[in-house]
């Protein structure tokens, strides 16, 4: 179930909506068709962004949804290596767009890794289950 609700809220917020129908209960609704262009959520979790440059600029560490299902931002890493000194910033979810070059997709975003580096950064808090600015480091 935790795959499928992203992938619908992507499907939802990428396309026009798809055909609904009621099901037995009257009080779900459930998908007839899927939009021919959805995008499913691992096309962007997990996957690297470049700047419209194809240069590497990070890679995708989460998706968020809004209280009514709606994709409304991404988590991406910068900086490091390997994810170590990685910091994480949060950007709207329609900065990214889908490239495509040699028959492979990809995510771009138009910005730079320097203007995501100089993002304010966020954590995941695991006891409340959300993403919480970053305290600033000791310089």
């Amino acid at each position: 179930m935790r795959k499928i609700l992203p992938a619908l809220a992507i499907a939802l917020s990428l396309g026009a909506a798809p055909a609904l129908a009621a099901t037995d209960s009257g009080n779900a609704a459930v998908l007839q068709t899927v939009p021919d262009d959805a995008m499913t959520v691992s096309n962007v979790y997990k996957q690297d962004v470049y700047d419209t440059k194809e240069n590497k600029i990070g890679d995708v560490n989460d998706v968020l949804l809004d209280k009514d299902g709606r994709i409304t931002a991404v988590i991406i890493g910068v900086g490091g290596f390997l994810g170590v000194g990685e910091k994480d910033v949060a950007v709207p979810f329609n900065s990214l767009k889908m490239a495509e070059k040699d028959g492979d997709a990809y995510l771009v975003m138009n910005t730079t890794k320097e203007a995501l580096e100089g993002a304010p950064g966020y954590t995941y808090d695991r006891e409340n289950m959300r993403w919480m600015p970053a305290k600033k480091q000791a310089g």
